[in-house]
């Protein structure tokens, strides 16, 4: 029998190897940009076409190759940054493997044009496939300058797997940002199909991070910096205000290198405990500098994922370090003693020496409290004081009305009750309309009355026939009866599921109201967040938004829905396009869910806002026409039932 058993050629175990390390377009410019970090350049320049499917050009200053090391670097494991394995553990570059270039060109057709400072003339070499094809001399700038067209072009089911422009060019972005943003001495432009997304200056941390994100994050923005022999924390950390749920930008570096670390996260935010509400994210950058033998990098293809040796200990003083940053965070508005119109105060001793007499206060000197009679003061009040409460019903009837959501007047709340069949439902949380409290009022019978009515069957009789058919509890669930017992439904959750399903067919049908502001607002999305929000921009107009561009490169919200008053556009605006960012598909229905889903969750009724019979009853109403009324679109429970047989268990009937 013949062996079957036999090694692969160097390009197939290339095209292997690439799977790993070369993923997207963002892979690519991932590693180029990192070899030019490691290559000591000060400028480096992006530049794509077709979101990378096209080509790839990346452009640096650094201190180029040699004719030589052109031709090697190339190769699978050539590498300049270690020698022994010991190097391994004490890494201070980006790149170590000598896989990326093997692998870009195992994919692509590469071109290479570099030179050394020292040198009269570079080399430009061509490589497609992994197979040679030239290498010459030529004149070029001192640097080296990467061309990488027709990604995947040898491997056309990697090419068919590739993702809409939108998501990849947004792919792209990120991994541009999370060198950008731990190399502030670096300038970096990013172009795509010749429009300029990034043109940041080399300049400090701070004013990288505010180029990157976008400059409303100044504001929020609380320094950390905290040295132990351990390790060494800095960075930026939000303030408790922040806060959002979604589109919070989080960043962890270590030793100049992005990771993810789930569990330095729940650290963080264990020092905002109690201070921001639940499920909400803050915005970090944090930078680590540790000694690298206390870390290991080489423990995943991307080098995402970095292991501590002591992270218990990191922890610690990554919390106290946050927690230290909040607590000497003051929301005391600053005084500007150097403004017009502050106070004239007068220097100490310069007052004229006038007398100064102490207030007089005006007592009843005759007043005895032990008198049935009291005798009245002269500057008493008049007798007939009962005129001071004209009209005092009725506005505390308007206050206690709230508007009502659905074009129903709403009825008032009934905050106490001297009724004592009132006070159970009152205790509970319950809220009674005002119906169910005229009729209880009217079926109460004055002293010495003689009527029927008095009986306690027909006051039974009277306030099943008048009394609301849905009650509300702790301002949170609607309680209705049904033949089968009683029904439990979450208003929140009920409502977000009408109003999801309202605004998808406006969205499917193009039929969308809008409304002007008399003051439209401005919004401003970084680059990363503008090259989202113009793939949903037709979305976003079907649903009623319009948003007009600035000279500033801002946007101003023209048109917002209809029926939303009283929401912050800037806010719901930048959680729908967090939203459509984070989708993994360009699938124009999946955008439609995630833009109606949120609009929906925003303009929902909150929980605690105090319902009219009415409302309840259109909730009820309006949740039963909806395709599912079980489950909200994102599949949270929306009701549940109390059948008649556990209440009678309840009750040991």
């Amino acid at each position: 029998m013949n062996d079957i058993i036999q090694l692969l050629p160097d390009s197939i175990a290339n095209q292997i190897a690439a799977g790993e390390v070369i993923q997207r377009p963002a892979s690519v410019i991932k590693e180029l940009v990192e070899n030019s970090i490691d290559a000591g350049a000060t400028l480096i320049n992006v530049v794509c076409v077709d979101s990378g499917r096209t080509s790839i050009q990346v452009t640096d200053n650094g201190k180029g190759m040699s004719e030589t090391d052109a031709r090697l670097s190339f190769e699978r494991h050539a590498t300049s940054k270690i020698r022994q394995a010991d190097d391994l553990f004490n890494l201070h570059t980006m790149g170590f493997r000598g896989e990326a270039l093997a692998s870009i060109a195992a994919v692509a057709q590469v071109e290479l044009r570099t030179r050394r400072p020292d040198d009269d003339l570079g080399t430009a070499l061509s490589i497609a496939g992994s197979r040679f094809v030239s290498q010459e001399p030529v004149q070029c700038p001192v640097g080296c300058n990467f061309t990488i067209s027709n990604l995947f072009y040898n491997v056309p089911v990697r090419r068919k797997f590739l993702k809409s422009n939108t998501t990849e060019l947004n792919n792209i972005v990120t991994a541009f940002e999370r060198i950008a943003l731990v190399y502030p001495d670096v300038a970096f432009t990013l172009y795509n199909n010749q429009t300029e997304l990034y043109n940041l200056k080399a300049g400090g941390l701070r004013q990288r991070i505010v180029d990157v994100i976008g400059k409303k994050i100044n504001q929020h923005l609380l320094p950390i910096d905290i040295d132990t022999t351990m390790c060494k924390i800095s960075g930026f950390v939000g303030k408790p205000e922040s806060a959002r749920k979604k589109g919070v930008r989080q960043f962890f570096f270590v030793n100049g290198r992005y990771m993810k670390h789930p569990y330095f996260h729940k650290a963080i935010m264990t020092a905002y405990e109690r201070l921001v509400p639940e499920g909400e994210q803050i915005p970090y950058f944090i930078y680590f500098t540790v000694n690298p033998t206390d870390i290991d990098v080489n423990i995943h293809p991307t080098k995402t994922e970095i292991k501590f040796e002591n992270e218990q200990t990191v922890w610690q003083i990554l919390t106290a370090a946050v927690r230290d940053a909040v607590g000497m965070f003051s929301d005391v508005t600053a005084i500007e003693f150097d403004t017009e119109g502050k106070p004239d105060i007068p220097a100490l001793g310069t007052m004229p020496q006038t007398g100064v007499s102490a207030p007089k206060v005006q007592y009843n000197p005759t007043y005895n409290p032990f008198n049935e009679t009291p005798t009245t003061h002269s500057n008493a009040a008049p007798d007939n004081w009962e005129q001071l409460y004209e009209g005092l019903g009725s506005a505390h009837t308007r206050q206690q009305q709230t508007p009502s959501l659905f074009g129903t007047d709403a009825g008032s709340v009934i905050q106490s009750r001297s009724n004592a069949a009132s006070q159970p439902f009152a205790d509970n949380g319950i809220v009674l309309s005002q119906k169910f409290a005229q009729t209880e009022e009217r079926s109460t019978v004055p002293e010495g009355a003689t009527s029927e009515a008095t009986t306690p069957k027909q006051e039974t009789s009277l306030l099943e026939e008048k009394s609301p058919t849905h009650y509300q509890y702790k301002g949170q669930y609607i309680m209705t009866a049904v033949k089968s017992g009683l029904m439990i439904i979450d208003q929140y959750r009920a409502h977000t599921r009408i109003l999801y399903e309202g605004y998808l067919d406006q969205m499917q049908k193009h039929r969308a109201s809008s409304q002007k502001p008399l003051f439209p607002d401005t919004i401003h999305f970084s680059p990363a967040d503008k090259v989202v929000a113009e793939a949903i921009m037709p979305e976003l107009q079907n649903i009623g938004f319009e948003l007009t561009p600035t000279a500033e490169g801002d946007y101003s919200i023209t048109a917002v829905p209809s029926g939303l008053d009283g929401l912050d556009y800037t806010a719901l605006l930048q959680d729908l396009v967090a939203s459509a960012r984070e989708k993994t598909t360009s699938a124009i229905d999946d955008i439609n869910h995630s833009i109606a889903l949120e609009l929906a969750r925003n303009a929902a009724v909150a929980y605690g806002q105090v319902l009219t019979n009415a409302e309840m009853e259109n909730i009820v109403n309006s949740l039963f026409t909806c395709s599912n009324f079980s489950y909200t679109p994102d599949g949270k429970k929306i009701l549940t039932m109390l059948h008649q047989n556990e209440l009678e268990h309840l009750f040991g009937t």
